[in-house]
C-alpha cells in the first residue's frame, strides 16, 4: 500500500474519537487532512455536531470549504479532544512536529486540549528523536543572532527555512529555524526546556508528555498505540 493510503487510513480511524457535541482541535498536515474531511462528511451526512478549532490557516481553509463550524479558541474554556499529525513519535510518545510550520498554534490547541489523538504512518515511528531536523520557530528580530545559539546550544548544524529564496514567514509572522540534531534527542524535556531560554525563540517543535494516542496505519492495517496511564 502506498504511503497516501496510510495516511488516509490512519486520519479516517482517528475520527473514531470525535462524537457530538464535542470541541475539536484540528491539526495540521497531510495525514489528518483526512480527518478533517471525514469530520466534514459525518457533519454533512450523519448530523455530527461539533466545532472545530484550527491549528494553521491553511487548516482553517479547508474546514471552512468542507463546512465544519469553526470557533476561535478563546471563546470556549477547553477542547475535548485535538487531531494532529507528527513528523516522528518515540516509545515515550514524545513527537517532533512543525515539518508544517504551524508549530506554535498547534502546541496551544494541544495545550487546551483534555486529550491528544495523533495519527501517523509507521515511517514515523522511531526509537529516538531527532532524524527529522527539529523545527523552532524564532521571531524575525536579530534571527541569525538567534540561530548562533541555538547551534551553540544543541552543537549542531540549524538551517533558517526558505520559501521561494526568502525565509518563510509562519501564519504567527515569525520564522523557522530547522536544527539537525540527527537522532540523538535523548531527553526531549530538558531539550525544550534549554531552548526555550533563548530570548529569540517564541516555540520549539518538541511536544512532551501531551499525546495519548497514536493512530498509526502499516501496510498490516491501521493500530491504536496508547500511552501506558
Amino acid at each position: 500500500m502506498d504511503v497516501e493510503a496510510l495516511k488516509e487510513q490512519a486520519g479516517i480511524a482517528a475520527c473514531e474519537y470525535v462524537k457530538s457535541g464535542m470541541n475539536v482541535g484540528l491539526g495540521t498536515g497531510s495525514t489528518v487532512k483526512y480527518t478533517i474531511l471525514e469530520l466534514a462528511r459525518r457533519v454533512r451526512d450523519e448530523g455530527l455536531e461539533i466545532v472545530g478549532v484550527p491549528t494553521s490557516l491553511a487548516t482553517k481553509h479547508l474546514a471552512e470549504t468542507n463546512g465544519i463550524p469553526l470557533v476561535e479558541l478563546d471563546e470556549l474554556t477547553q477542547l475535548d479532544v485535538v487531531i494532529d499529525g507528527t513528523d516522528e513519535f518515540d516509545p515515550a510518545f514524545h513527537l517532533i512536529k512543525g515539518g508544517g510550520a504551524a508549530l506554535l498554534r498547534e502546541k496551544i490547541v494541544a495545550q487546551a486540549s483534555s486529550t491528544m489523538v495523533v495519527v501517523a504512518d509507521e515511517r514515523k515511528q522511531v526509537a529516538c528523536l531527532g532524524a527529522f531536523p527539529l523545527p523552532i520557530e524564532v521571531t524575525p528580530f536579530a534571527m541569525e543572532t538567534t540561530r548562533r545559539a541555538i547551534s551553540r546550544t544543541l552543537g549542531c548544524d540549524c538551517t533558517v527555512r526558505s520559501s521561494d529564496g526568502k525565509p518563510l514567514v509562519t501564519d504567527n509572522g515569525n520564522h523557522i529555524v530547522d536544527a539537525h540534531t540527527g537522532a540523538s534527542i535523548e531527553d526531549p524535556v530538558a531539550v525544550e526546556r534549554e531552548l526555550l531560554t533563548i530570548a529569540g525563540v517564541v516555540q520549539v517543535g518538541l511536544f512532551t508528555d501531551m499525546c495519548s494516542v497514536v493512530i498509526l496505519a502499516s501496510n498490516e492495517g491501521v493500530s491504536v498505540l496508547e500511552k501506558a496511564g
